[in-house]
């Protein structure tokens, strides 16, 4: 099957080649994919009671390049976006602290969202759709780190 180009159809969107275009009366700007993913990711991160973004997988990955010297977590993990020429779509996949309220922080992530990206980019947001995947314990962090909690003191 082939596009009016006469180019072969893709069935996957690339986030490398998909941009936004915002005209005004003096030229043109251009949005790509990965710029609106790292807004929203930043925009969710900074939401009280968002523990970390992506699937279980995801955060794996993660962890072991946080390992790696000089390298850091991607600004994009666990968000997905459909980027149109005045529309975005954001999925996010996150992971809560345990005792916060999972609908007043998916709302809360939503407004940040929302706000940042059409903020910084002029693209209407028409969704945010929150996955919450996880919730983080605290004791997570001592069974992560291989230490067994202290059983006297």
């Amino acid at each position: 099957m082939s596009n009016p180009t006469g180019s072969p159809a893709s069935s996957a969107p690339s986030a490398v080649t998909t941009t936004s275009s915002q005209t005004g009366g003096h030229g043109r700007t251009s949005i790509a994919d990965g710029v609106v993913q790292k807004i929203a990711g930043l925009a969710a991160r900074e939401v009280s009671g968002v523990y970390a973004l992506g699937g279980g997988a995801a955060r794996a990955f993660g962890a072991l390049r946080e390992r790696i010297p000089g390298s850091s977590q991607s600004a994009g993990q666990g968000v997905n976006v459909e980027v149109g020429e005045k529309q975005a779509a954001v999925d996010l996949d996150l992971v809560t602290e345990y005792g916060v309220s999972i609908a007043d922080v998916a709302q809360a992530v939503r407004r940040n969202v929302i706000s940042s990206v059409e903020g910084m980019t002029g693209l209407e947001v028409t969704e945010v759709n929150v996955s919450v995947n996880d919730i983080h314990l605290p004791s997570d962090d001592a069974d992560q780190a291989g230490q067994e909690p202290a059983r006297v003191q």
